[in-house]
């Protein structure tokens, strides 16, 4: 029986998935399973985007013959040729002959490596930016080379806004009834597997995906249909910001991975011992055996890792056999930017430290930590102080100190009395990256003992970098400020830029935060307590820690922003009509705007535009 799924009016997800394969290209283990996704368009012509594996052949089948309903299939796309994807393909050819194959001259060659010589398949091959017309709409493909093969290319529809991205954005993981990211409880059960996938899969590939999300920055996207996994359809953002992370090689937390290499049980010991003395500095920590637990989860949450420590046995004068493994596969999928800490054990001639050493500095952006603990046979009680040194070295590096002096009664509660219905600048830190973003809500809740509640928008990456650090400062926006300010900190992401470069109004308060001294009366030094998911938003509850009066100037209030600040939009020749964004006053066209809209300026919802240029 059929099991199609309407995504729109013509669009139809036609996929299927297996749940019986054991691991993933005979590699990584499917606990969860694995989606194959395929996608029928039924426009003028009809256009099939991509097979599948044969696993689910028939389900794929049925489901393409049910949504057909008797019409010709025009038109096969062939995304990529891997076989989880191209495998049925020539069954399909063979059920439905005369339809045009379109794929990528290297898909092209790989279709006769694959299926032999077919003088008998039409074949269209297309290049970067070559559209398709299948009436309503143009079809625009979009090369991407080695995410993760060479022929890979994915697909745009303006008309919907849908972006078919091949494994791009995919995830391990069988799809049960749920077919959006949305009816998931995406971040807490599909994003390590999601991780995994791209570590191992794209992983390797990270200046390529990087050239991929600059195309796809050039897009407007609402919807994204990967070749596995579900469809992203809401909070789309925040799913693109995890592949700028990991494609850049940036840790996604701060934090220790303690991987251990032990033969009878004394090098597990020292990791052990190692890891507790982390958890009493409040580092948090993550320990594995390489020996029992997959290396393809270890890459994931190498991934993840900030920091890595590496307890290593020596064996027949070389590394411990799974922990070389590990090394060699991290280095094949081009780590970088990782700090590592190495213990060492051996009985009579322990090598496996300077090993280690060796195959890190092969690497890019590797720094080590010291000392590297030699242990002989067991860790005993005179190398503590060694243990105490070493945790304490990693544990200042992954929560660097604040060098300054706090004063004996650091909260002034008269601070408060700035904060209303204003704008505020939040700011925070993530290593040694300073960044800050605009904000409008901060409310205090009680004041015996102080606490407010500040709600950040998740797009934000200041929002990221509190989720790690825990700790922010807010800076309460005087009447005085300037649309610079605004400019500066609203209308430009800290992931793409430096908000603080060449910016000398800050100064660093007690936990290390920067808040702004030109532009503001007070600010507001806090530390999380407790957090409230709010779908678009994070409520964060939190606790001063300091706050201090800087200038008796008033705060500026909402209307003063929309009334004297923000400079008003120049009138246009040229009638437009759509709606403007009542934030930043882009200007999106069309009849109508889309629910799910989110401004591509400020990151405001569909909630704040405002319709112009229709008659009354």
């Amino acid at each position: 029986m059929n099991c199609t799924r309407r995504i729109t009016d013509d669009l139809l997800y036609i996929g299927g998935s297996d749940r019986r394969l054991a691991k993933f290209e005979n590699q990584f283990p499917l606990p969860r399973g694995i989606s194959y996704n395929s996608y029928l368009l039924l426009d003028q012509q009809t256009v099939l985007l991509d097979t599948v594996d044969h696993a689910v052949s028939d389900i794929f089948f049925e489901n393409l013959s049910e949504g057909l309903s008797g019409r010709k299939l025009n038109y096969v796309i062939v995304q990529h040729m891997e076989p989880d994807h191209a495998a049925t393909l020539m069954d399909l050819i063979l059920r439905y002959p005369g339809t045009t194959i379109i794929c990528t001259a290297i898909a092209a060659k790989m279709i006769g490596q694959f299926f032999g010589k077919q003088e008998t398949l039409t074949i269209q091959t297309v290049n970067g930016g070559d559209t398709l017309d299948i009436g309503t709409r143009k079809l625009t493909f979009i090369t991407a080379p080695m995410v993760h093969w060479p022929e890979v290319m994915v697909t745009y529809d303006p008309l919907e806004r849908t972006l078919f991205s091949a494994d791009a954005f995919g995830t391990f993981g069988a799809l049960g009834g749920n077919l959006y990211a949305d009816e998931l409880n995406f971040e807490t059960e599909w994003l390590s597997d999601a991780r995994r996938y791209y570590a191992n899969i794209i992983g390797k590939y990270g200046p390529q995906v990087q050239t991929l999300l600059k195309k796809a920055d050039d897009l407007d996207i609402s919807r994204i249909c990967s070749l596995h996994g579900p469809i992203w359809r809401k909070n789309i953002p925040w799913y693109i910001d995890k592949y700028r992370l990991w494609s850049t090689y940036e840790p996604e937390e701060k934090g220790v991975l303690v991987l251990y290499g032990s033969i009878y049980g004394h090098t597990q010991n020292a990791a052990e011992v190692l890891a507790a003395k982390l958890a009493d500095q409040g580092v948090r920590v993550a320990l594995f055996d390489v020996s029992v637990t997959d290396i393809g989860d270890l890459l994931s949450e190498t991934w993840r890792f900030s920091h890595i420590v590496l307890a290593c046995a020596t064996y027949n004068a070389g590394i411990f056999p799974p922990m070389e493994q590990y090394l060699l596969d991290i280095r094949s999928h081009n780590l970088q930017n990782r700090t590592f800490a190495i213990l060492q054990n051996g009985s009579w001639a322990p090598a496996s430290g300077n090993l280690i050493k060796k195959l890190l500095g092969e690497m890019k952006g590797i720094h080590l930590l010291e000392p590297l603990i030699d242990i002989r046979s067991a860790l005993h009680s005179e190398q503590m102080l060694q243990v105490d040194e070493l945790a304490s070295a990693i544990a200042a590096s992954v929560h660097p100190a604040a060098n300054v002096v706090v004063s004996a009664d650091p909260v002034d509660p008269s601070a408060l009395f700035k904060v209303g219905y204003g704008l505020f600048v939040l700011t925070a830190k993530d290593g040694d990256r300073d960044n800050g973003c605009i904000i409008n809500t901060v409310n205090q809740i009680t004041a015996v003992p102080n606490r407010l509640a500040v709600a950040v928008n998740k797009l934000n990456y200041t929002h990221d970098m509190i989720m790690k650090s825990g700790i922010f400062n807010i800076s309460i926006l005087s009447s005085e400020v300037g649309f610079s300010i605004f400019k500066r900190f609203g209308y430009q992401s800290g992931r793409d830029v430096d908000k603080f470069a060449g910016f000398h109004g800050v100064d660093r308060s007690a936990n290390n935060l920067l808040y702004l001294t030109e532009s503001c009366n007070a600010f507001l030094s806090c530390k999380v307590i407790a957090t409230h998911d709010y779908e678009t938003h994070t409520l964060f509850v939190c606790e001063l820690t300091e706050a201090k009066i800087l200038s008796s100037d008033s705060s500026v209030t909402y209307a003063d922003y929309f009334d004297h600040i923000k400079p008003k939009p120049k009138a246009s020749e040229k009638k437009v009509k759509g709606f403007r964004c009542k934030i930043c006053g882009y200007i999106y066209e069309g009849d109508t705007l889309p629910p799910d809209y989110i401004c591509p300026v400020c990151k405001h919802p569909a909630s704040d535009f405002e319709p112009i240029g229709f008659d009354n």
